[in-house]
C-alpha cells in the first residue's frame, strides 16, 4: 500500500522559482521517456512532437481571488475564494485566529460584505459565503481582490505577476491557481507548433484552492480529492478522434487537462459537456485518453506528484526528480517543465 513517504523528496529552497523566466518559452524542459532523461529547452518542443499530434490546453483564467478583511468582531481575516458559485454565492478558505460562525458577517477590502452560511467541502475545509447586499460577486472580486499567488511564492503579486501568472490563451474566468504547464507557451511557440502540423484543442478546468491543500493521511488510498469543475467542448472530442484515427498522440498540457480528459472518459467513451470531478490518479491507474504530458515539477507528498508517478512510473519520476535537483532545475509554478511519455 502506497504511503506519503513514497512521494517525499528533499528540495533545496533556492530551487523554488520565485519569479518567471524573462521569456515564457525560455524555461528548461526535461524529457522523460522509456527510462531515458534528456535535458532540453522548452523552445525545442516542436521537434519533440510529431505532425498529427494533438496538444490539449486548459483555457481557464485566474480570478483575483485573494481578499483581506475583518469579522464583525473586528478580527482580521484573509479569504481565498475556492469558487464563485453564482453572482451572489461563493465557497472560500478563510484564515483567521478564530473561524467565523454561521450567520456572521465579514467585510472584505472595505467594499464587500458577505454572510457566512456555514462550512462546506468534504472535510469542512471551506466556508459557504453569501453576498449581503446588491451587486455581482464576479465584478466585486475582480475590482477589489488580489491575484492569488501560490503559498510558496514569497512576494506579493506585482504587475509582472498579473501578466505572467496567466497563460496567453486564458479565456474562461474561474480558476484560483494557474494551469502552470501552459505558462511556458507564447504566441511564437504556438505559431511554430502550427507550422509543424501539431493540432491544438481546448478544454476548461477551473483550478480550485484545494489544489494546495496538503494530503493529511498516511495511506494515500484514504485521501479524498476536492472537486473541480470542467467542460470539454465537442470540437475537442472530435479532434481527439481525428488524432487517434491518424495515429497521432494526445498530449495534455498540464495535469489539469489530463484530469479533465481522464475524468470525462471514466465510464468508457469520452464525453463532451460540463461536469465536475474529484478523480484521484495514483500509481496503478489505467489511462484511457492521454499519451504524453507536459507538466511542471510538483511539491513533495502532493496529489500532483502522485499523478505524474502514475503516468510515467514511480521509479522514473523519482529518477527524474533526483536528476532535476542535481541539475538545478527550477521547481513549481514559475519553474521548468517536463515532457513525460506514458509508461503503459
Amino acid at each position: 500500500m502506497l504511503t506519503l513517504d513514497d512521494f517525499d523528496f528533499d528540495l533545496p529552497g533556492e530551487l523554488i522559482a520565485q519569479h518567471p523566466t524573462g521569456e515564457r518559452s525560455a524555461s528548461r524542459l526535461l524529457q522523460v521517456s522509456d527510462g531515458t532523461l534528456s535535458d532540453r529547452r522548452f523552445t525545442a518542443l516542436p521537434t519533440l512532437l510529431s505532425a498529427g499530434d494533438l496538444l490539449v490546453f486548459n483555457d481557464t483564467r485566474v480570478i483575483r481571488a485573494r481578499l483581506r478583511g475583518r469579522k464583525e468582531s473586528g478580527g482580521q481575516i484573509e479569504v481565498l475564494i475556492e469558487r464563485i458559485v453564482d453572482s451572489r454565492h461563493a465557497v472560500a478558505q478563510i484564515r483567521a485566529s478564530k473561524s467565523p460562525k454561521a450567520g456572521s458577517r465579514i467585510v472584505l477590502e472595505e467594499a464587500i460584505t458577505l454572510i457566512v452560511d456555514g462550512r462546506s467541502g468534504a472535510q469542512g475545509e471551506f466556508f459557504a459565503l453569501r453576498l449581503a447586499e446588491d451587486g455581482d460577486l464576479w465584478t466585486l472580486i475582480e475590482r477589489h481582490g488580489r491575484l492569488p499567488l501560490p503559498p510558496y511564492i514569497a512576494h506579493p503579486a506585482s504587475a509582472d505577476d498579473e501578466a505572467r501568472y496567466q497563460t496567453v490563451f486564458a479565456r474562461q474566468p474561474g480558476a484560483v491557481a494557474a494551469p502552470t504547464a501552459g505558462l511556458h507557451f507564447d504566441e511564437a511557440l504556438l505559431a511554430r507548433l502550427a507550422q509543424c502540423s501539431v493540432e491544438v484543442a481546448w478544454l476548461t478546468l477551473h483550478v480550485g484552492a484545494g489544489t494546495f491543500q496538503p494530503v493529511r493521511v498516511h495511506h494515500v488510498a484514504e485521501h479524498r480529492m476536492h472537486a473541480e469543475r470542467f467542460e470539454i467542448p465537442p470540437a475537442t472530442i472530435a479532434a481527439i478522434a481525428r488524432t487517434r484515427a491518424r495515429g497521432g498522440k494526445v498530449v495534455a498540457v498540464g495535469t489539469t487537462s489530463l484530469r479533465a480528459l481522464e475524468a470525462a472518459a471514466q465510464h468508457g467513451e469520452l464525453h463532451a459537456g460540463p461536469a465536475e470531478t474529484d478523480i484521484f490518479i495514483t500509481p496503478g491507474y489505467e489511462f484511457r485518453v492521454v499519451d504524453r504530458l507536459i507538466t511542471n515539477f510538483h511539491l513533495p507528498k502532493s496529489t500532483l506528484l502522485m499523478l505524474v508517478s502514475a503516468f510515467a512510473g514511480l521509479d522514473a519520476i523519482r529518477g527524474a526528480y533526483r536528476h532535476a535537483i542535481a541539475e538545478r532545475y527550477r521547481f513549481f509554478s514559475y519553474g521548468d517543465a517536463m515532457l513525460l511519455t506514458r509508461s503503459h
